[in-house]
Order: C-alpha cells, then structure tokens, then sequence
C-alpha cells in the first residue's frame, strides 16, 4: 500500500502518525488546576471558550432553545450594537437573521429615528415608560409609548412564543481572528440588555391591555415577561443572572397592578397562581461561580502564561518574557484560584441563611487579607518579564499571580446571592397576593392572618425567606400590607428602595401606593 494511502486510512480510524505527537500541555492539566482536560488547542493551550459552551449546550437543541427564536425579534444587530462573531450564531445553530426584517426596535432608537426626540429630552419619554409598566394606561396617556408598542407588534408576537419553549443557551464566544487565543473575559453579551428593553415592552403592552379591558391579553405578556426572566437566568455570567432578576422584578412590578385592577374570580386568581407556581425556579447565582466565572478565571490566568494581559488585551510577548513565564510555576495559581470558586460556590449553596452570611465574612476577611499581603499587578507583571532565578521563586511567583488575579476577578458574591435571595422573595411575595385576593373573592374579606391561606388557597403558610419566621402582615378595612424584613433583617415597617424614606422590605401593598407625579 502506498504511503499516501496508508496516512488516509490511519486519518479515517482516528490514529495520528507517530510523527504528529499531540501538543504537549503548557499548564499542569487536571481537575484541580485547567478544571478542564481538554479540548487542548496547537499551542499546547486549553480552549476555554469551546469546553464551556459544551456545557452550556448540552442536551439543547436549537429548536427548543428560547434564545434562538429571540434572535428572529432581535435582528443581526439589536440595539445598534456591533454585529456577534459569526461562531455565536454557529453555536446556537441557527442562521444569522437577515437584514431588513421587521425586527424589534428599542426605545431610544424609536425616540431617535421615529419620534425625533432631542437626547436631552430622552429622560421625559423614559419617565413616560416607567409609569406605563407599572399601572394600567390607555393609548391617549402616552401616546409615543403606543406608538412605539404598535411599532414592535410583529416581533414582541416571536417573543412571547419563544419564552414558551423550554430550554435557553447563549453562547459565550470572544472576538478573535484565526488561531487568536479566546478572552472570555471580554466576550460580550449582545442579547442580555435587548431582553431588559423586551421586558420593559412586555408589561407596558400587558399594562395598556389591561387599561383597555383585555385582561387575558394582558396575563399572557405578564406570564412571558416572568418566563423570560427564569429563561435569563440560565447564563453562564453573574451579569445575565443578575439581569434576570431585574427583568423578574419588572414582571413582579407589572402584575402587581393587574391583580390590584383586573376584575377575576377566585378560580380565575387561582390559575393564574397556578402558572405563577409552576414556572422553573431560576438558576442558583452558585452555578454561575462554579462553571461561568471560574472559566473567566483560568482563562484569564492562561492569557497572562501566554503573555496577554488579564483585561482581555492580545499581545505578542517578546522573547524575553516568554522565557520568563517559562520559569514560573503556574500551578499554584490554578489550585489556588480552583479552591477560591469552590468555596464561594459552596458558601452560596448552604441553606442556612445564618452559616452562609457567616461564611461570606470569613470569605470576604482572607481576600482583604490577600489583596493588603501581596504586590500590585504592575509589580507582577514585571517579576513576570524577568522570571524566576528558581524553581522556589518561581512558585512563589506562580502563587501571587494567582492571589491578585483572584482579588481582581473575584465577584462580590454576598452582594450578588443577596439580589436573588430577594428576588425569590418577591416570586414568593407575588403568590401570596394571589392566593389573598382569591381568599377575598371566597370570602369578603381578607383572612386575619396569612396561616389562614392554608392548605385551600397555598399548600403551607408562606414565611420570610430571610427569618424563617412569619411574614409580618397587616390587613385593614381597604386592604393589607405584608413583607418580609429582607437582606439587612430590620423591620423598615414595608418600606422599598422608592418609598420615602427607603427601606429593604420587599412585601406588597394592596391597594397599591401612587406613583409620583411625572415630572
């Protein structure tokens, strides 16, 4: 057989000629250092980007993926941002969408192009829109904000249908040129904030609904806006979470005002309730440190072996620095950096409020201790340049590279487990103000104390997430007040961040408080 053909059937059964070694690894590859063993690119790097999108889209078929029919909504550039690199779409499965399409246009860019408001009168329309997510209008009101939803009719109809599919993948893809090392930490988003701009169409449009009667119509964009928060929720980053509970407190704010306004019985509330129970409960903020965040990490930690820097930025190390990163010991860092996500994601996972607010200040004491312990990273970068006259100051070197990477890179997860501890508040908050009001349909009244809900209305007497005790519940004559005493545990006697004063109590007001007057 003639060599040519030899080396074709050694390619077609997957054995490599023994003259094409597969590259050897320039980091200590395992578990507890790349957290990955592969896929490893020519240069002996891992691909980072590649194994977290394998994760991420596991099991998701683009026919069931929200994402991909919102891209039918979106258009190729939503918002007017820069066009994704064409592997995004690759990932998702899907065609780029077509330019020229009916596709959905923001509010800034209506106002712009369509309205031709003056930028400095930009804030008069949005203040316009924030009244017209949170109460019931009619088209006279605020006639741009309707022109501006009878604008986007056609794609917020897409919408509503993919939040109804069952699965969600957003890729994570960085932008590079041919064999360009990934940077995840600067791979963008394109479609996170046109989904806060959805959001804010889907409960204005519920909302003028609602103003004109159309009650089924108007739970049918609440119920997607709630659908599209949990779909968000499904990231890989802390910032699509964290979007996700912005977009959930919208939907919460929005239907707030339908079961204040709509006319329902009690089976109707209890539908409703229904669908509000059996939507999937978001995805834990610990998921996005154990797999998201800590691949932001180790990527970024390999750039700099590469000789990049840790903001994203490519450059061609010198061989002055190669031979420098060449003596550091790089392993350290890894184990390192893999212990500090496992511990905050396991901190995040502890059910007991009390032990995780405990383990958050002991997280939070070592990294202050780090960051006053070791060098700057302008410091760093030039120990990195000279390298190490050892092996002993290479390790030492390896390990503070990693202690100040870890203290740049690591998120303020207290803060970020709180906005979903509220957030799952809120979701809770809403199901009781729907079993009350059925309660009220039943009844004539509202119950003297929340523990009357159950078993008829709700399956077992809601508490405060944060306590663990009863929910603090006031009824009167017109109506109630209960909250839970949130993230700072002090009774702010139901107050929010837009009361005045403000307070940390999320809870519900039934009737609901004014809004302030526009301005």
């Amino acid at each position: 057989m003639k060599p040519c053909a030899i080396l074709l059937l050694m390619l077609l059964v997957g054995v490599t000629p023994a003259d094409e070694k597969p590259p050897a690894a320039k980091l200590p590859v395992g578990k507890e250092t790349t957290f990955v063993t592969g896929p490893i690119d020519k240069n002996g790097y891992i691909d980072f980007e590649t194994a977290l999108n394998e994760r991420l889209s596991k099991g998701i078929t683009p026919e069931k993926n929200t994402n991909v029919l919102l891209w039918a909504a979106f258009g190729p550039t939503p918002g007017g941002n820069n066009k994704p690199p064409a592997e995004y779409f690759n990932r998702l499965g899907m065609k780029e969408p077509p330019v020229g399409a009916d596709y959905f246009i923001d509010l800034r860019a209506y106002m712009k192009d369509v309205l031709k408001v003056e930028p400095d009168d930009f804030n008069i329309v949005y203040d316009r829109q924030d009244r017209a997510i949170k109460r019931p209008w009619i088209a006279k009101d605020f006639p741009d904000i309707a022109a501006w939803l009878k604008a986007n009719e056609k794609p917020l109809v897409v919408v509503v249908e993919a939040t109804k599919r069952t699965q969600y993948y957003n890729p994570l893809v960085s932008h590079r040129n041919g064999d360009e090392p990934t940077w995840l930490i600067g791979a963008l988003l394109p479609s996170v904030q046109s989904c806060r701009e959805l959001a804010n169409a889907l409960a204005a449009r519920a909302m003028l609904k609602l103003g004109d009667g159309k009650q089924q119509e108007a739970w049918a964009d609440l119920i997607a806006g709630h659908r599209l928060a949990r779909h968000l929720s499904h990231g890989a980053t802390l910032i699509e979470s964290l979007v996700a509970v912005a977009i959930g407190q919208v939907a919460h704010n929005a239907t707030a005002a339908y079961l204040e306004r709509a006319d329902l019985t009690s089976k109707q509330l209890l539908d409703r309730l229904k669908e509000l129970q059996d939507l999937p409960p978001a995805v834990p903020m610990a998921d996005k440190i154990d797999l998201g965040e800590r691949f932001v990490f180790l990527d970024s930690l390999q750039n700099i072996r590469r000789g990049g820097g840790a903001d994203g930025a490519n450059k061609k190390p010198t061989a002055e620095e190669l031979k420098g990163l060449d003596m550091i010991d790089w392993e350290p860092a890894l184990r390192n950096g893999n212990k500090s996500y496992d511990r905050m994601a396991a901190a995040m996972r502890l059910p007991d409020r009390t032990a995780r607010e405990k383990e958050f200040d002991a997280i939070e004491k070592d990294l202050n201790a780090v960051v006053k312990k070791n060098r700057d990273f302008a410091e760093l970068q030039k120990l990195i340049k000279n390298g190490a006259p050892n092996k002993e100051v290479g390790k030492q070197i390896g390990k503070e590279i990693g202690d100040v990477l870890i203290a740049l890179l690591t998120p303020a997860v207290r803060k970020v487990q709180h906005s979903q501890d509220r957030a799952r508040q809120v979701e809770r908050n809403l199901q009781v103000a729907f079993a009350l009001a059925a309660f009220h349909k039943d009844n004539g009244r509202y119950p003297a104390k929340l523990a009357d809900l159950a078993p008829k209305y709700l399956a077992t007497a809601p508490n405060d997430l944060f306590t663990g005790k009863d929910l603090i519940y006031k009824p009167n004559e017109k109506g109630y007040l209960f909250y839970s005493v949130g993230v700072n545990g002090k009774d702010d006697e139901g107050r929010w961040y837009s009361d005045e004063p403000p307070g940390d109590d999320p809870g519900v007001r039934m009737p609901l408080p004014a809004l302030k007057l526009l301005k």
